[in-house]
């Protein structure tokens, strides 16, 4: 004859199945919003870095992109820095130098976003 605590044997484990297996979602989804985060704030600084650079008196727009392109493979991958384009615009009456960045979304398996991210950086364009 058994005597003790009845039907709550065993629960603990299938308790800690269900918590953990959700545990693991959220953490999964928060390592893929934090990476995403992270890669549209390296593009955003590479790019006003690459539109300050090509702003300067002395230098080209050419210049910018190299710049751009130079600190986004230094910081993330060369794959993120494929597509980057520098123009002069003028902004309120005054002349800019636009960098534009589009590099894919980073994804951490199938589950998450597909697409791309499109950045851009200004500085004031200097007189030659």
């Amino acid at each position: 004859m058994r005597t003790g605590r009845g039907g709550d044997t065993g629960s603990a484990v299938v308790d800690f199945a269900l918590v953990a297996g959700l545990v693991t979602l959220v953490f999964a989804g928060v390592v893929q919003l934090t990476l995403a985060l992270h890669v549209r704030s390296t593009l955003i600084d590479s790019a006003a870095e690459g539109a300050r650079y090509a702003a300067l008196a002395d230098r080209e727009l050419d210049d910018g992109e190299a710049r751009t392109r130079q600190l986004i493979e230094l910081s993330l991958a060369p794959g993120y820095a494929d597509d980057v384009t520098a123009v002069e615009t003028v902004v309120d009456g005054l002349a800019v130098v636009e960098v534009t960045v589009t590099a894919p979304i980073p994804v951490a398996g199938l589950l998450g976003p597909a697409g791309t991210l499109t950045v851009t950086g200004r500085a004031l364009l200097e007189p030659a």
